[in-house]
């Protein structure tokens, strides 16, 4: 019997290390049932770059759908956590998410 050695990961390239910024989203919800819309900020922990800029999520579905394209993994117990947060006291943090400029950019959290 044999086994395939594990790899160890591979580690980011330094350009791709520098590029992206760690931050985190902060979601508001205001209001409740299916009309609740959803306020999601990108706030970079570097305070470098251009100024976050709200997007708005129309519904839950919208928010999970927003979230999908920001990149969010919701196999993390945090972003569960978080999501359920939203839904008991209105507002939540979903931490440690990377980004680079160009990212935020193309996913409307920031003003370009």
């Amino acid at each position: 019997m044999s086994a395939t050695p594990s790899r160890a990961p591979l580690p980011l390239e330094p350009a791709v290390a520098r590029a992206a910024a760690r931050g985190f989203l902060r979601i508001v919800r205001h209001g409740g049932g299916p009309q609740a819309i959803y306020v999601v900020t990108y706030h970079r922990l570097d305070c470098a770059g251009a100024r976050p800029r709200p997007v708005l999520a129309e519904g839950a579905q919208a928010l999970i759908e927003l979230l999908e394209r920001i990149g969010v993994d919701f196999g993390v117990g945090e972003v569960r956590g978080a999501l359920e947060d939203i839904l008991r006291l209105g507002s939540a943090n979903i931490p440690d998410l990377w980004l680079s400029d160009q990212e935020m950019v193309e996913r409307g959290l920031v003003e370009s």
